[in-house]
């Protein structure tokens, strides 16, 4: 009896070990996108058509989909979002969508340990949340399921699933400014450096807003720093911002010269042409 289970055993462990490594037919895929100062990350699986009918066949219409294949779709956001109105904190998510032939839900789920779509174990009491999309035509062939990132700003971000000939569109915001008067507020606060007022006024005059605060930030960093090209080529365009035609030309032609010390043509060139437009405006205002 004892031997009958030792070859029982071998002959088990031997073909445990004699399994073949092979390709997945839905390779994972990982996509990390910064948006501000955020981050998100989507880990998934790529499955192909191959020829097949996907969404109201391989996929049906009115059921879970796991958005891939393999293990659950993972959504992971390093700060707070909004999704549709909906606040998404942050954490590890899993991602499921309900096709349907006109508008899908997508569930934001808390439960990140099933397997796929959980199937019997999917309990949508606990989503966070669902909304509603509408599925776009593509006018070409997308063969591998892909999640990627489009329409990038300080504040936002559309995450889009493509495949087969179906795009969904997903809308996300960030408070990039908030967490950024949070940080500016910090590092002021903690023996800044010429860089740490530069940078601060870069976020000001890149967003459109308090252009005085900036230009007291800039006339600081130049003040500790010493004049450098790219200094008084942000102060230049906070200058134009607040209407100072005057002082922003001048401040142009301080950040050309220094720039062209240094070889950064790029530079030269993007103040010489403000240059040439705040001078016809200015001289469109004394006319």
């Amino acid at each position: 009896m004892r031997r009958s289970v030792f070859i029982a055993s071998f002959f088990i462990a031997h073909f445990l070990i004699a399994q073949i490594n092979h390709p997945k037919a839905s390779p994972s895929s990982r996509v990390e996108q910064e948006v501000g100062l955020s981050k998100i990350t989507i880990d998934y699986s790529r499955p192909a058509v191959k020829g097949r009918k996907i969404f109201g066949d391989l996929v049906p219409y009115g059921r879970i989909w796991r958005v891939g294949a393999n293990e659950s779709t993972k959504f992971t956001v390093d700060s707070e979002v909004k999704i549709i109105g909906n606040t998404l904190s942050k954490g590890t998510y899993a991602l499921y969508a309900f096709p349907e032939n006109g508008d899908w839900e997508i569930a934001f789920h808390s439960n990140i340990a099933h397997w796929g779509d959980g199937r019997n174990a999917y309990n949508p009491e606990e989503d966070v949340f669902r909304i509603k999309v509408t599925p776009e035509r593509i006018p070409f062939h997308q063969e591998n399921f892909l999640i990627s990132f489009d329409s990038l700003t300080h504040n936002s971000v559309t995450m889009q699933w493509l495949w087969d000939r179906t795009k969904i569109s997903i809308p996300i915001r960030f408070d990039t400014d908030g967490l950024m008067r949070e940080e500016i507020q910090k590092q002021l606060q903690d023996n800044p450096t010429a860089q740490t007022y530069y940078e601060a006024a870069r976020y000001l005059q890149e967003q459109g807003k308090q252009y005085d605060t900036a230009l007291a930030y800039l006339n600081k960093a130049i003040e500790l720093g010493g004049d450098t090209y790219y200094f008084h080529r942000v102060k230049s365009m906070v200058e134009a911002a607040l209407g100072d035609y005057v002082r922003a030309i001048s401040s142009a032609e301080k950040s050309l010269a220094l720039a062209d010390a240094q070889d950064k043509d790029e530079f030269v060139r993007m103040n010489q042409k403000n240059i040439e437009l705040w001078t016809a405006r200015l001289e469109t205002q004394h006319k």
